[in-house]
């Protein structure tokens, strides 16, 4: 659904600018959450301290995280960039250990490798990584990973006193929302160009449905699940994405990267679910 979302917003992309269509994405997948409020959410949640779990991710994620990825890819080019935001597993892997205390086990370590290694790969392009940028630049891409890795580990701590992966949702997504027009209203940024005319925006509130019901699903296999096994798992969406851009979307064609990401991901992901 990540892969999904992500072509959706590609099409969007071509007619509407990234400003406004992370803020009609965003905006969009909090308002279903809304939608399905009179049939899912619980009110009592709202007076559990661990609602702030949410609400700090929420502030965080996507609005800096996106930022940070985005500046990476600025300062270092997609390659360089793309490279070192695979890293976001074995944050994932290092939070779950050492703070949530999960068992890190052979399969999930080899599992883990392999998935970034493959995503490496997939990052890689024909174009040559600048050979000019500031050293704090890498932290960038860096923290972008770290942001991500840290916004399900706290998740996780979150929903072990409110067990609601649909309420943990729509509290990061609604908070996200709004620290999103806030920022670009200071900024004079907010609606500034947008226009509801046209295919884009469209494709970007469908592709909100999609982020919507990925990150729900996700949030429902931190709760069952150890952040150990969930973020080497999620961190194979590039190759979903890839593959829907080939088969699908007609965007891309197969090479010899291609297979080998997916003789790496394949059975890499087999291992973390089965013996992880």
């Amino acid at each position: 659904m990540f892969a999904v979302g992500s072509q959706f917003q590609a099409i969007g992309l071509t007619t509407i600018d990234s400003r406004n269509g992370t803020a009609i994405g965003i905006a969009t997948s909090a308002i279903c959450f809304w939608l399905a409020a009179p049939w899912f959410l619980n009110q009592d949640y709202f007076f559990n301290a661990a609602i702030l779990f949410f609400i700090g991710i929420g502030l965080i994620r996507p609005a800096l995280s996106a930022n940070l990825a985005t500046a990476g890819i600025r300062y270092l080019g997609p390659t360089l960039s793309g490279t070192l935001s695979s890293t976001a597993p074995f944050f994932g892997v290092a939070l779950g250990v050492f703070w949530l205390g999960e068992q890190l086990t052979w399969a999930i370590a080899f599992g883990t490798v392999g998935i970034v290694a493959a995503v490496i790969i997939l990052s890689q392009s024909t174009a040559q990584i600048a050979g000019s940028w500031p050293v704090w630049a890498l932290a960038l891409p860096i923290g972008a990973a770290a942001i991500r890795s840290l916004a399900h580990a706290v998740n996780k701590v979150g929903m072990e006193a409110i067990p609601d992966p649909y309420f943990a949702t729509l509290i990061g997504f609604t908070t996200s929302a709004l620290v999103t027009i806030f920022v670009q209203s200071t900024h004079g940024e907010f609606g500034k160009g947008l226009t509801l005319r046209g295919p884009g925006p469209v494709w970007f509130m469908i592709g909100a449905i999609m982020f919507a019901l990925a990150v729900l699903s996700l949030n429902h296999a931190l709760m069952i699940g150890q952040v150990v096994t969930v973020s080497p798992i999620i961190a194979a969406t590039p190759l979903f994405t890839l593959l829907l851009s080939i088969y699908i979307f007609r965007r891309e064609r197969i090479t010899a990267r291609t297979l080998i990401a997916l003789a790496l991901i394949t059975p890499s992901v087999i291992v973390v679910v089965l013996w992880g």
